[in-house]
């Protein structure tokens, strides 16, 4: 899959036994069979919309190695997939690139849990934007995405996704900006809140 390729990867972390065996192992975690919306798929789209972001940001090596781990662990029966993947960030990328930009990873992954970047953070900023973009996707790409994450948390019931999924799109609206580099707010702002709004409309006619 174009973006996930392990050239791609070597052009962050080098070509070396090592960095081949991390690459296969995160490879094989974002391939795992529970996932529907959070896979290789997902990951491709957001390390092509971190590049496409990828001039404002102030690292934008930390910042794709963010985005190959963002959700690398991934299970919707935990709660901390934020704090494990970041976790694991630090764990594979050890001796592959220096220590800063393995903090710097890690700080970013762990990001993601509430996609609030500072506002001077230039690099959270690109990686919350590219994560998040799915928001803004055409109302059928947006209903598919919001389906594929339902069959995600197939274990819930419906009561218990709603209570959830309303929480987290309640969070979202709520943020003082849903995108934060001006080339991200400009494209997807209006869309995604539509998005949001007509979801969350949704689910509370069905729980009231």
């Amino acid at each position: 899959m174009a973006g996930v390729d392990f050239e791609d990867w070597a052009a962050l972390a080098g070509d070396s036994p090592t960095s081949r065996t991390e690459w296969a192992a995160v490879v094989g975690a974002w391939s795992e069979p529970h996932r529907r919306y959070h896979d290789l798929a997902h990951l491709a789209a957001v390390l092509g919309l971190v590049d496409q972001l990828s001039d404002a940001a102030a690292d934008p090596t930390a910042v794709r190695l963010a985005a190959w781990y963002h959700d690398v662990a991934y299970d919707p029966l935990r709660s901390d997939n934020e704090e494990a993947s970041a976790a694991r960030a630090r764990i594979g990328l050890l001796g592959l690139v220096d220590d800063a930009t393995v903090d710097e990873v890690e700080r970013l992954v762990l990001l993601t849990a509430g996609h609030a970047p500072e506002p001077d953070d230039a690099n959270g900023a690109v990686l919350c934007d590219a994560d998040l973009a799915v928001l803004a996707s055409p109302p059928a790409a947006y209903v598919a995405y919001a389906t594929a994450v339902r069959e995600e948390y197939g274990h819930l019931s419906d009561a218990e996704f709603t209570a959830g999924r309303t929480a987290v799109l309640e969070h979202l609206l709520a943020l003082p900006a849903l995108f934060r580099t001006p080339a991200a707010a400009a494209r997807w702002a209006e869309p995604a809140r539509a998005n949001l709004t007509a979801e969350l409309s949704l689910l509370r006619a069905r729980s009231s």
